[in-house]
């Protein structure tokens, strides 16, 4: 939780900096797809490592490539040079980095937690990225005007130090790898495409990330343009964005809480689409207001039900995947995730800025449907795409309901302990 909160601070602080230096939805879009692209192509190789090698050790050495990554940022903005190509390098390293770690940590928590507390954990996890998301805002905006980028840089690697010695004072248990002497018998690409034939091979899984994968396009769309959304609807105000920001990270702490302590629903993939509909609703509360506190509130909500989606969703993968073949199988599911998230947000920049946009500033027949509800100020195309993107969200969970190898999957699928 701190190293991510010190990591939010760099992170919020650059993205304000690329707002003021060119105003375009796209070049905060392609921060993502940088970030997300190196992931789809590493993501199999990551779980092969994930697999292999000590997860405790990973943890470490990927988050200590992050800190370098923020230590170049830091030497380029102190000697003037930061440029924005310089930020979509620097994150093509930080997502590989950052893959590995995600994963090491993903396929550690079956290792370390009993199996009726997987969703408990699983919203547990949530408190990190959401508190980061309260408190990163709220520091920028009181520390960076006497400290600026370099004092929030070093911040960011004070908390890193506090990361990594967490990580170290914990004991990860060595799965017991029976499957990896008859993986090694393979060839590079069955052992890289291991993970997806898996999956393949149980329909209900494959229910399951398809469904994933739907909501997430929807979801990195509206993610990719909530922050331009207001910030083009205020006028770049920085402080109302940092309001909603802040909302949006209480409520996901609040609804981390609450879930883990109600441990979601008694059948966990009615929690997954339950939670795409409640996310999605929130959504176009958002994409309809052009009020500060209606957004503030919306995105509340919409954070608080984020929890109980990815909660009920890992619970799950945990129950049903082994766990010695657990960072194959997840890598597998997160590279297509990682796929279409980077779609999403190269579509979401390239739709708002090159479609919506000028659609809603023109006397077309867009503008004479929405334009008595959104407006022709700038902001509002974004707005009117975030709001189908939300819908979207809201059609997936409903959707979800028809089909039974999704919505029977927990009762379709043996957990791995019965075996």
């Amino acid at each position: 939780m701190a190293s991510a909160i010190g990591t939010g601070m760099t992170q919020f602080a650059l993205t304000i900096w690329i707002w003021q230096q060119t105003q375009e939805t796209m070049d905060l879009a392609l921060l993502s797809v940088f970030f997300q692209i190196p992931q789809i192509f590493i993501a199999l190789f990551a779980g092969l490592i994930v697999d292999r090698f000590n997860r405790q050790y990973l943890m470490i050495l990927s988050d200590l490539g992050v800190a370098l990554c923020t230590v170049l940022i830091g030497l380029l903005y102190s000697t003037h040079h930061l440029a924005l190509w310089h930020l979509y390098a620097l994150a093509v390293a930080y997502g590989c980095g950052g893959q590995i770690q995600e994963l090491a940590f993903s396929s550690s928590i079956s290792l370390i937690v009993s199996k009726e507390h997987y969703a408990r954990v699983s919203s547990m996890r949530t408190l990190v990225s959401y508190t980061s998301a309260i408190i990163a805002p709220a520091l920028v905006g009181s520390l960076y005007p006497a400290l600026g980028l370099m004092g929030i840089i070093a911040i960011d690697l004070a908390t890193f130090l506090v990361g990594v010695g967490t990580v170290l004072m914990v004991r990860i248990p060595k799965p017991q790898n029976t499957e990896m002497e008859k993986l090694n018998s393979k060839t590079i690409w069955q052992q890289l495409f291991w993970g997806i034939n898996y999956i393949l091979l149980r329909p209900s899984l494959l229910a399951m990330t398809v469904a994933f994968c739907l909501f997430l396009f929807t979801y990195q769309m509206s993610e990719t343009l909530y922050q331009p959304m207001i910030l083009a609807r205020t006028g770049g105000n920085a402080q109302i964005l940092s309001m909603v920001v802040i909302a949006a990270g209480i409520g996901g702490v609040v609804g981390g809480v609450a879930w883990s302590i109600l441990d979601g629903t008694e059948r966990k993939v009615n929690g997954m689409l339950m939670g795409f509909i409640g996310v999605g609703l929130g959504g176009i509360l958002v994409g309809l207001s052009q009020i500060t506190w209606i957004w503030m509130v919306a995105m509340f909500f919409a954070a608080s039900i984020v929890p109980l989606t990815y909660s009920s969703s890992y619970a799950v993968w945990y129950a049903k995947v082994e766990p010695e073949v657990q960072g194959r199988v997840l890598a597998a599911a997160h590279t297509l995730g990682l796929i279409v998230g980077a779609f999403a947000s190269l579509m979401a920049g390239i739709l708002a800025d090159g479609v919506f946009e000028p659609a809603m500033r023109s006397n077309g027949l867009i503008t004479s449907i929405f334009a008595p509800l959104l407006g022709t100020d700038s902001g509002a195309g974004i707005a009117l795409l975030y709001i189908i993107a939300s819908m979207g969200m809201v059609l997936i969970g409903v959707c979800g309901y028809a089909f039974p190898t999704l919505r029977n999957a927990e009762e379709l699928l043996p957990d791995h302990d019965q075996f």
